[in-house]
């Protein structure tokens, strides 16, 4: 794998991440609204946020993306 190759892999896995929050985000949203915040669902969706997150802070400090 070449450089640039390497490059566009992590520009696309962090799309990914991008994407992947947003729609954990409208989820939580959605069963927030529902007033199922307290349920299985939303606490399961919270630790996925909270994981990727984490992943998105990762790319940031490592000055991969702002």
């Amino acid at each position: 794998m070449t450089n640039e190759e390497r490059l566009a892999a992590y520009d696309r896995m962090y799309a990914d991440l991008l994407k992947e929050r947003d729609k954990i985000l409208a989820d939580m949203e959605r069963l927030r609204a529902a007033g199922k915040n307290r349920g299985v669902t939303y606490q399961q969706l919270l630790a996925q946020k909270l994981t990727v997150q984490n992943l998105v802070g990762r790319f940031e400090i490592y000055g991969i993306k702002e």
